[in-house]
């Protein structure tokens, strides 16, 4: 045991040496758009908190009002003791919100998307996945035992080929999966090409919009909606950790046959602890909200256009997009940590990113923007990105 321990030290060494080492901040007061760390107020820019609802009074009140009337938690897993009304509203809410028939409930969206692959397909199936799907679908494809076909990022003639290749290689079944809108760059998957062709192919689509649902399209639908494609996603996959409540758990929503097969066999789903009370009230007001009033998602919207406009304008190389995740492309992975951490101490929370999560040369500081978000907030943020690039010599 010694010898392995001492070897791990060497990893982490080796980490602190290269100056990659992740370390934690810890945040001194609740998530919002501004947020206290180590006494001073600093401005937010690394939060999924899209709509700025994780403090909003009316989520926190549906918090408190679900503990207050349904308890702290459930002690057991749905199909035994562990499912309230109030699950099953919640169930029932999404599934309006996209228009399906019927919606399953999991502790995060990373156990659904466990969940779907592995129950959904078996060894005479394919799956046809991009390779920057997120790492809870690679990982959830791993558990599968359906057959792997990866196709180069958002390259449809790639993906006709590896939808063309599992028909020829005898798959019963073909399931594709796509990001709605790719976490690292912001960036939405071409779904109108990529639905055309699972049609042609006669392929099932799933479709995780965890960084589009609440925040993209008109009434905050997410990329289906945003690109013009409404109700021609068949199963959507996706998160109450983001833009709706930001707590945590997520859902799979569609057809009723795809989730009764979920809720009668996936393995997430049946030996895991149904969703605390708090966060399923949360959940749901937020859904509500949204529903009720599309203000929240324009203005994220607006304050997104507003930040890479500036951002460009300053010099930055921003990706171009449209998105609420803004990347600010810097190069070497050591650069980008330097650069958040001096981002900091000027009152800008942003986090960096490098390889391995991005690939080699293009380590960046990875801006996300919240509906809760000022002018005032935006303008600090890009003056201090500013002074640090300077410093840096990132721009002059």
């Amino acid at each position: 045991m010694q010898e392995f321990l001492k070897f791990l030290e060497g990893e982490i060494e080796r980490l602190h040496e290269a100056h990659t080492y992740k370390v934690e901040v810890p945040l001194e007061s609740a998530q919002d758009h501004r947020v206290k760390v180590a006494g001073r107020e600093v401005v937010m820019l690394t939060s999924n908190n899209y709509l700025g609802l994780a403090n909003h009074p009316r989520v926190r009140q549906a918090a408190v009002k679900a503990i207050e009337r349904w308890g702290a938690g459930m002690g057991s897993v749905r199909f035994i003791c562990g499912t309230q009304v109030l699950h099953k509203q919640l169930e029932e809410t999404i599934s309006r919100f996209y228009e399906t028939d019927d919606t399953i409930l999991f502790t995060s969206c990373w156990n659904a998307n466990e969940a779907c692959f592995a129950t959904l397909t078996g060894p005479e199936d394919a799956i046809v996945s991009d390779e920057l799907n997120h790492a809870s679908i690679i990982d959830g494809i791993r558990l599968a035992k359906a057959r792997r076909y990866i196709y180069r990022h958002n390259d449809m003639a790639d993906m006709e080929a590896k939808l063309s290749h599992a028909r020829s290689e005898g798959a019963r079944f073909i399931l594709a999966i796509t990001d709605g809108v790719f976490s690292m760059e912001g960036e939405l998957a071409p779904l109108p090409e990529i639905i055309a062709a699972c049609e042609r192919h006669r392929t099932l689509l799933v479709v995780d919009d965890s960084h589009a649902t609440g925040l993209l399209g008109k009434r905050g639908r997410g990329t289906a909606e945003e690109l013009g494609v409404w109700g021609k996603v068949p199963v959507h996959t996706g998160t109450l950790g983001k833009a709706m409540g930001s707590a945590m758990g997520g859902y799979i929503t569609g057809p009723k046959p795809v989730v009764d097969t979920l809720r009668q066999r996936s393995r997430p789903y049946l030996f895991s602890n149904s969703l605390a009370p708090a966060v399923v009230g949360a959940a749901l007001e937020a859904f509500r909200m949204v529903m009720e009033d599309p203000s929240r998602t324009l203005a994220v919207q607006a304050n997104a256009r507003y930040f890479r406009e500036r951002m460009a304008a300053a010099g930055f190389q921003v990706p171009q997009g449209m998105h609420p995740i803004v990347p600010v492309i810097v190069g070497d992975t050591a650069l980008a940590l330097a650069m958040g951490k001096d981002l900091l101490m000027r009152g800008v929370y942003v986090s960096g990113f490098g390889y391995p999560v991005v690939p080699q040369g293009q380590a960046r500081l990875r801006a996300q923007i919240s509906a809760a978000h000022t002018r005032e907030d935006l303008n600090r943020a890009v003056d201090a990105f500013v002074a640090v690039a300077r410093q840096h010599g990132v721009v002059r």
